[in-house]
């Protein structure tokens, strides 16, 4: 395991209370996964139904397959991590750490997904509840699917009932451009999900300064939930919340011209306008733009992100598709799906135990600061997020993929300052290993839809 490098910041005394915070961290986040955990039995033996074969998570378990690329995952970590450990990313010119933290994501991420040598990254597209299946419906008129989306919801898979048209024509899009097989779809989701990281590090970069973005880049490439961003479609749209996100921020950034602030909140705005075409709930993100708008005295910037978020809705209602008839047939084919059995309250509780997994330790140090950093704002919409799925009942089950625009932003806290002006806190080396260690074991022994 590496050691924890001193930081150049605060010198050996710091690194040692910032370990002793690790450890603490550690321990608390592994005490509420064991009683996470404690509760999901609790509820398998009470015959709560679940609706699946390995709660908290949507799938089933399988008996682990040794193979060689089983190696590619944990060897990748390891050389992060000991990269970290020698201080690299504090180093590293501010561009190429981009290139840096894009690639050791994306490669993270597809390491995970062939983990057992299986279809890891072929499998989960083609499968029969996903959107590829809805991609015929489309033919040669996508205005047509759009106008007819809502009335042929029953005939379409579970994804695309469950969110808007624009998966199904981006995968179409693709097809028509020569990538349809797969293999060659599931590289291109993962290619897109990667990019949240040098977005998020943007705007924290902005907001939290360059060191705080330097040390959370490690926390973001080697995340748990890099299981999910490989080959879920949700991954596009968490690189699209991360964007719009990233804009907003530098476009109320001091001393900014006028005209190009104007500019990089419109592009916040057309952003917000097509993630909310990918996802119904990734809009929340939007919170974390107002709170960074109202931070920085920036209110009229509201007006031009607000405007052009509206945009993106115009056009597909031009063309026959309502986005609020959208989420109302989302919302009755999960309540019909799901049940009236199955209860709200149970799967919420697993769905915190997932965000748990997902974001691995460092979510626990991201918890413990949130209230004493300048980056406040970032984890506010993924938080909210999270808390509209819950207490509305739609986090019933699909969590670690439903999630995943918010699981960044949960985690900025774990490494910004407490204060501006103060240092930005180390990289939390040993959570990170630990959130990678259990990312390898799960994807071992979990068979996930995507």
């Amino acid at each position: 395991m590496p050691r924890l490098a001193a930081d150049p910041a605060t010198g050996a005394p710091g690194a040692a209370r910032a370990g002793q915070a690790e450890r603490r961290d550690l321990l608390v986040w592994l005490l509420l996964v064991a009683a996470g955990l404690a509760a999901t039995l609790v509820a398998v033996r009470a015959g709560a139904p679940l609706g699946t074969k390995a709660p908290p998570f949507t799938g089933s378990w399988r008996s682990p397959a040794l193979v060689p690329a089983s190696v590619l995952a944990p060897g990748l970590a390891a050389g992060a991590l000991a990269a970290v450990a020698r201080g690299w990313h504090d180093r590293l010119r501010w561009r190429p750490l981009l290139l840096a933290g894009y690639a050791v994501a994306l490669g993270w991420a597809v390491a995970l997904a062939v983990i057992d040598g299986g279809t890891g990254l072929a499998g989960p597209p083609s499968a029969a509840g996903e959107y590829l299946a809805d991609v015929p419906a489309v033919d040669d008129d996508p205005g047509q699917f759009l106008a007819t989306f809502v009335a042929r919801g029953p005939d379409l898979s579970v994804a695309g009932r469950e969110h808007p048209p624009l998966p199904v024509l981006l995968l179409w899009a693709a097809g028509r451009a020569g990538i349809h097989r797969p293999l060659a779809l599931g590289v291109l989701v993962a290619a897109a999900g990667a990019a949240v990281v040098p977005l998020v590090m943007v705007a924290v970069r902005s907001l939290c300064g360059e060191p705080a973005a330097r040390r959370l880049a490690p926390v973001l490439a080697l995340a748990p939930y890099a299981m999910w961003s490989a080959v879920s479609m949700d991954a596009v749209t968490a690189a699209l919340g991360a964007g719009l996100v990233a804009a907003g921020v530098v476009a109320s950034e001091h001393g900014r011209p006028g005209p190009l602030r104007l500019a990089w909140a419109s592009v916040c705005g057309l952003l917000l306008g097509v993630a909310a075409l990918f996802s119904y709930a990734v809009g929340w993100l939007a919170v974390s733009v107002i709170c960074v708008y109202f931070v920085r005295r920036r209110p009229l910037l509201n007006v031009a992100t607000g405007v052009c978020a509206l945009l993106p809705l115009a056009a597909v209602q031009a063309l026959g598709f309502n986005w609020a008839d959208g989420l109302l047939m989302a919302r009755r084919d999960l309540a019909v799906r799901v049940g009236p059995d199955r209860s709200a309250v149970v799967w919420g509780v697993l769905g915190l135990v997932v965000l748990l997994l997902a974001g691995g330790p460092a979510v626990v140090a991201a918890a413990r600061k949130i209230g004493r950093t300048p980056g406040w704002p970032f984890p506010v919409g993924g938080a909210l997020g999270v808390a509209y799925a819950i207490l509305t009942g739609l986090a019933g089950a699909e969590a670690e993929r439903s999630w995943l625009p918010f699981f960044p932003w949960l985690l900025v806290a774990a490494v910004a300052p407490g204060r501006r002006g103060d240092p930005a806190a180390p990289t939390p080396v040993l959570l990170v290993a630990v959130g990678a260690a259990t990312a390898v074991c799960l994807q071992a022994v979990l068979r996930s839809p995507w």
